[in-house]
């Protein structure tokens, strides 16, 4: 491959993520989708048509990766989620750091970036603190206490830290179709689930929702695992997924990307600081939104309410970036594309970050009461 060819595929891939971001965007601002009001509406309201929806886009990326990883179109074991160590402390603490934290700030790091799109300028603060401690938690002072402590805590294995993994060890069947074969159950109760109610299938906007953003996860795995896959790059001769900060195949996330995207901005003029598709993605997202927002007349300037407003945000924020740097993924990052890729870890962040949430909930619950 020659060097202008090389450049022209690095174009195609960073183009092609910003396509998704505008899609993840659009969607999630036209349709309202959000992981932590998916929550939210089932312990104030007893409301789970969010949580279907949330299902339901889980259960499309779950069955599309089986498909993309059983045809070789994606290599599960050269995902950014592929390890022989079981981070579960890092997953159990940072997950639950990070549900607390997106119920204080008013929404997880892509409904941050959606709002952003939306006119919210309290959203806008939230975005660049989480990036600040998002980038501290990747490498500064907090990186340092997070790799000193929760990450040295993991199982380590001779194959990979996933449920495939685990289940070729037991059953005698090989990991492929152990992957194909649980990527296919799973997806499919998940799908059961989101399509059973009737309510919930009446209500266009819940098919798009969980229909789109799955499709958009999709997309990025395909963009970065197969559009961007290099067997043997030109200038090091060695294995690469162009545009990747990690050098890996990197799905659909929200948390390291807005981090890297205000180190790009910041050091723009430094030529090692190159684009990646999650900055772009991030930029993609935000342009998405806007683009409905003004369609719909639905563009709005949004300000803190009051100091007490701007500081749970502040809080927020900062436990967002350093729970989703440690947890490996934000509500997206982990609760969707990576419970697709059917890893170990993926799925005890997306408990964690459950739970962390119901506990923000219920904190938030407290403090109206006690007020009154």
């Amino acid at each position: 491959m020659t060097d202008a060819a090389l450049a022209s595929l690095t174009h195609l891939v960073l183009w092609s993520a910003f396509a998704v971001g505008l899609l993840f965007g659009a969607v999630t601002q036209r349709t309202g989708f959000c992981t932590m009001g998916a929550v939210s509406d089932i312990v104030a309201m007893g409301d789970w048509t969010r949580m279907r929806q949330w299902a339901l886009a889980a259960g499309v990326t779950m069955l599309g990766f089986a498909a993309l990883a059983w045809t070789g179109t994606v290599d599960p074991a050269k995902t950014l989620y592929a390890s022989t160590r079981w981070l579960w402390l890092s997953a159990l603490s940072g997950g639950a750091i990070f549900g607390f934290g997106m119920v204080l700030a008013s929404g997880c790091a892509s409904k941050t970036l959606v709002r952003v799109g939306g006119g919210s300028l309290k959203s806008l603060v939230v975005m660049i603190v989480l990036g600040v401690a998002g980038f501290a938690t990747l490498k500064g002072i907090t990186a340092v206490l997070r790799t000193a402590t929760v990450d040295r805590v993991a199982v380590e294995s001779a194959t990979q830290a996933s449920l495939p993994a685990w289940a070729a060890q037991l059953l005698p069947v090989s990991v492929p179709v152990a992957a194909l074969a649980i990527g296919l159950v799973l997806g499919l109760a998940l799908l059961a689930f989101a399509l059973a109610d009737r309510e919930f299938l009446g209500q266009r906007n819940n098919l798009l929702a969980g229909f789109g953003v799955g499709a958009a996860v999709l997309a990025m795995w395909w963009v970065t695992g197969h559009l961007g896959h290099i067997a043997e790059h030109p200038q090091t001769l060695e294995e690469t997924f162009l545009a990747t900060n990690s050098t890996r195949a990197e799905g659909l996330s929200f948390v390291s990307p807005i981090a890297y995207s205000l180190d790009w901005l910041m050091f723009f003029s430094d030529r090692s600081k190159l684009l990646s598709v999650g900055i772009v993605t991030v930029a993609g997202v935000i342009a998405g939104s806007a683009v409905v927002a003004l369609a719909q007349r639905s563009f709005r300037w949004e300000g803190f309410g009051d100091t007490r407003d701007l500081g749970h945000h502040l809080v927020g924020a900062s436990l967002m970036g350093v729970g989703g740097v440690t947890a490996m993924g934000c509500s997206i990052g982990q609760g969707i594309t990576g419970i697709s890729t059917l890893s170990a870890t993926s799925f005890v962040a997306v408990a964690a970050m459950i739970a962390g949430a119901v506990a923000g909930l219920k904190y938030q619950m407290w403090r109206v009461e006690r007020s009154l």
